[in-house]
Parts: structure tokens; C-alpha cells; sequence
């Protein structure tokens, strides 16, 4: 599902609901969550799961087409772990 099909669910399911504010309320959900992590905060959807950071550190790594080794610096990647509501929903439980 894109970010538009869920727009376009919700709004289906709340005819009383405008799409542009449907479309700006998803936005900010997503842009709070972006925010957060930029900080390095943890952020947590009940039931469903948790985004977070994870530090990769710097490491030597190898140009695939030439043989070449390079460095890789160190960087930060999101995470998400699963919340235990959606791993059963996921597993038939």
C-alpha cells in the first residue's frame, strides 16, 4: 500500500472527511515520525510497532564491479520492530 491508497481508504471509510485534510493529517502522522527519529527518538504505535535509529559503524567495504576496497563511513539507519498485535495478526494467531 502507498501513501495514497491509504489516504484514499481513509477517506472512503469517513465520507464526512475532506481528502485534502485526509492527505494533510497523513502527512503530519508520517512528518512527526520523520521528525522524531531525526533526533534519535524512539517512536512507538501500540499494536503495531516501533520505529527507532541504529548506528552502523564505519567499516571497510568492497566495490562489487572493480574489487576495490573503500571505506565506508558510519551512519545511522531507521529500524522497526514489530509490535505483538501485528506479528499474531501476521501468524494466523
Amino acid at each position: 500500500m502507498i501513501k495514497s491508497e491509504l489516504v484514499q481508504k481513509i477517506v472512503d471509510e469517513n465520507p464526512h472527511l475532506y481528502q485534502r485534510d485526509v492527505e494533510r493529517i497523513v502527512g503530519t502522522i508520517f512528518d512527526e515520525i520523520i521528525d522524531a527519529m531525526a533526533v534519535g527518538k524512539r517512536v512507538e504505535l501500540r499494536g503495531f510497532g516501533a520505529f527507532s535509529i541504529k548506528k552502523r559503524d564505519a567499516r571497510v567495504g568492497r566495490n562489487p564491479r572493480t574489487g576495490e576496497s573503500v571505506r565506508v563511513e558510519e551512519k545511522y539507519v531507521p529500524f522497526f520492530k514489530t509490535g505483538k498485535l501485528l506479528r499474531d495478526r501476521l501468524n494466523g494467531s
